[in-house]
Parts: structure tokens; C-alpha cells; sequence
């Protein structure tokens, strides 16, 4: 795990983090689904910085909105759990698909106080996180990379690859380059 810090959750933090909670079941997460403008403002208003045309739909859990950021036209699907205690940014046009877990925190279970251990994730544009995948603390899912479902990530993806299994390991390179139209030999 690279990037990683030991932290601890300020009293503000827990503070903004119970208004948040409040304020995501009331405006949030029982919206129409199709409601995507106004889960935007919301999330805007927790300090989200969030593109023209993200999508984020009313199942997803957000733990910390200000430690969220997603480019255009990205999307989060549905029942997306997005622990994020470190900052996670995901690209222009990529799918986190449904229950999909993206991590940022853990214990360092070596020492008595299992002190609490943060690395920010990072999903790259054009980048595909398929249903049910596990992105763990600290990781880079590369541009244009697809994530095969039920896969775990322990580690960065390469730009362009499909990445599967537990650990997630690549599988063979993707068929085609949105950004320049070009096919990529398998």
C-alpha cells in the first residue's frame, strides 16, 4: 500500500461526518432515481467536487463527501459503498458499477492500537470498475483499464488492461481506445 498515512478522526470531522449522515437519508438517499442534478448539489454542498454530468445514484454510500471527486460523465452505480476517509478521485467517463466497494482506510493490525492507516484512491479516465469489486487503500486504476466483477485490487492497474480475479491480475489488454479510435491489439 503506497501513499499511506496513520490518522485519526478529528471531533470536527465526526461532527460534519453526523450532519452528513442526517442530511444524506432526509436529501439524499431517498431521491428519484433519476434525480442525479440535485444528489450533485448535495454533495456540493459537503464539499464534493463534482464535474458536469457525474452520476451518482441514490444507493451509493458516501462516507465523507469532501473527500470526493469525479470528472465528467463519470458515474457511481448503485449500492456503491465509497469509504472515503482519504481523498478518492475518479476520471472523466469511468463506472464504478453496483456494489462496489472503493476503500481508503484500514488498521495496522501489526501494532496493540491498530492505529488507523489512510491512502487516497484514484480511478482514472475511462476506466471501468466492474459489479462487486474491491479497490483497496492506496491504488491507481489506470487509464482506460476495466476491472473485472468480484475482482480485488491490491495493487495499480495499467492503462488499458482488463485486471480480474483475487488478487486481481491482468488478464489481457482492451479492445479499444475511446480517446484516439484506435484498435489495441489483444
Amino acid at each position: 500500500m503506497k501513499n499511506v498515512e496513520i490518522a485519526s478522526i478529528s471531533f470536527k470531522n465526526q461532527f460534519l461526518r453526523l450532519i452528513w449522515s442526517f442530511s444524506y437519508i432526509l436529501f439524499f438517499r431517498f431521491t428519484l432515481r433519476n434525480a442525479f442534478a440535485w444528489r450533485r448539489i448535495i454533495l456540493k454542498i459537503f464539499g464534493a467536487k463534482l464535474d458536469t454530468g457525474a452520476k451518482i445514484y441514490a444507493t451509493s454510500r458516501i462516507w465523507a463527501p469532501w473527500n470526493l471527486e469525479m470528472g465528467e460523465d463519470s458515474v457511481m452505480g448503485d449500492y456503491v459503498n465509497c469509504y472515503n476517509v482519504s481523498h478518492i478521485r475518479i476520471g472523466r467517463k469511468s463506472i464504478i458499477s453496483q456494489y462496489s466497494y472503493l476503500c481508503t482506510a484500514t488498521h495496522d493490525f501489526d501494532v496493540e492500537e491498530h492505529n488507523l492507516m489512510v491512502a487516497p484512491i484514484e480511478i482514472q479516465d475511462d476506466a471501468w470498475v466492474s459489479a462487486d469489486c474491491f479497490i483497496a487503500p492506496g491504488t491507481c486504476i489506470g487509464f482506460g483499464s476495466v476491472v473485472l466483477a468480484r475482482s480485488t485490487v491490491l495493487e495499480d492497474t495499467d492503462p488499458w488492461w482488463v485486471y480480474g480475479g483475487y488478487p486481481a491480475k491482468a488478464k489481457r489488454k482492451r479492445g479499444w481506445k475511446r480517446n484516439h479510435g484506435e484498435k489495441v491489439e489483444k
